[in-house]
């Protein structure tokens, strides 16, 4: 079937005919490509068209597609059984790798979703300090909980609808939220409220409204003022987890949170989450406090063989420094086909992440993001589609390879992006 046949099916029996609502590339407009299979850094969709992949299911594949390691424990577990509903060793080596990459983590709990690990991390705080305020920032996505669809980011960006209908008033009101990376609002917003704070949430690199880093201070102020308050700093390594070393962006920020909340990566593409932090308030967690938090697959066996082969991997090969430089390389000579071009271009990175704009000047927050051109974005995704490559269906994720993606396959996009940028600037 094509593309166009699959989603026309799908819409008689999903909701927009999607499970996740920025894959039906209504910021980018266009059928959204429906996949059939993958291997190393290529996707292949139902029309047998092949595509070289920077979005790696939303940045958890750093090993690539189909990795082999991770195959073979998925496999071989699965043959084992699927799910049990019972402790396993496979949680407890799980546990002491995320344990051993986080110096801020001594005990941890998983779950099966980034959504889950915020989630249960703010209530912990909540339970932690007998306070009811959370602190987020715009632009920031932290998963679909209620109290967290607040001028977030990701899919709620990309449809313009930073609320979402079906979150009552009295939960939305137990959320604040700041702009990021504005050290003013938020030390003036502690200073008046502070006492009120159970926590503060932040991605310490944003990765779902595009790719925005942490101004100078940004970081360290957060730290300094939820100390200062008795209130709790999360860090949302979801994204950044294992993303640019064997740990968190925490570490290259010398910045020691108080709960990590991590995901996508530790799972080697299967669905996983899982928050930590020091061990007298991870404790607080039933069946050891009275804080409640559960999941019949948390900890799944099979997500915790496939994360156990990613990790190991990782840790073993240090595949960063190539990652890094091979980023830096591909977008460096993207921004230099826009100038050449005559496209005003910006591209925010961090390692292998990173974030494409289509404006001038630096993106340091929301606004930025915002004032970014997302139609010119959209040409852009289309004539990449076309030409081979595939990028994130909205102007408001990151871009991400994997260390399947080899020199050739790089040159390969960019002469790609060569004919694209050529072509846009005509």
């Amino acid at each position: 079937m094509k593309n166009e046949e699959l989603f026309e099916a799908a819409l008689k029996v999903i909701p927009g005919g999607v499970n996740s609502p920025v894959r039906a590339f209504r910021k980018v407009g266009g059928v959204p490509s429906f996949i059939e299979k993958a291997h190393g850094p290529y996707l292949w969709d139902a029309q047998g068209s092949r595509f070289i992949d920077f979005v790696l299911s939303w940045g958890p594949l750093i090993l690539g597609h189909a990795h082999r390691a991770v195959v073979e424990a998925v496999r071989e577990q699965a043959a084992l059984g699927m799910s049990y509903g019972a402790p396993t060793r496979l949680e407890v080596e799980m546990a002491r790798l995320v344990c051993s990459a986080f110096a801020s983590v001594e005990k941890v709990r998983f779950t099966s979703s980034g959504t889950e690990a915020c989630m249960s991390a703010i209530r912990l705080a909540r339970a932690a300090t007998g306070r009811r305020v959370t602190v987020k920032f715009e632009g920031c996505y932290h998963g679909h909980a209620d109290s967290l669809l607040v001028k977030a980011g990701s899919g709620a960006l990309t449809l313009g609808i930073p609320d979402s209908s079906g979150v009552p008033e009295a939960i939305a009101s137990t959320t604040a939220v700041l702009p990021y990376n504005d050290l003013d609002a938020f030390s003036s917003f502690m200073q008046s409220q502070g006492s009120e704070v159970a926590s503060v949430i932040v991605e310490p690199v944003a990765g779902n409204m595009g790719v925005v880093l942490p101004g100078p201070g940004f970081l360290e102020t957060l730290r300094a003022q939820t100390a200062r308050c008795g209130a709790l700093l999360i860090f949302d390594e979801v994204i950044t987890g294992f993303r640019f070393r064997f740990g968190g962006y925490q570490d290259i920020a010398g910045i020691r949170p108080d709960i990590t909340c991590l995901g996508k990566i530790i799972g080697g593409g299967m669905p996983v989450g899982a928050f930590g932090g020091r061990a007298e308030l991870m404790d607080m967690l039933a069946p050891a406090g009275p804080v409640y938090q559960a999941g019949t697959l948390s900890g799944n066996p099979v997500a915790m063989a496939a994360g156990i082969a990613t990790l190991k991997t990782l840790r073993d090969e240090d595949p960063y420094e190539g990652l890094d430089r091979a980023m830096a390389a591909f977008m460096g000579r993207l921004c230099e086909l826009a100038e050449r071009s005559g496209i005003p271009l910006t591209v925010n990175r961090v390692g292998s992440m990173a974030g494409i704009f289509f404006r001038q000047g630096p993106v340091e927050g929301f606004a930025d993001v915002m004032a970014s051109d997302a139609e010119r974005y959209a040409r852009f995704f289309h004539a990449m589609l076309e030409a081979g490559v595939y990028l994130a269906p909205s102007p408001f994720e990151a871009a991400f390879i994997s260390t399947a993606h080899t020199s050739d396959v790089m040159d390969q996009a960019l002469a790609a992006a060569a004919g694209v940028m050529e072509r846009m600037g005509a």
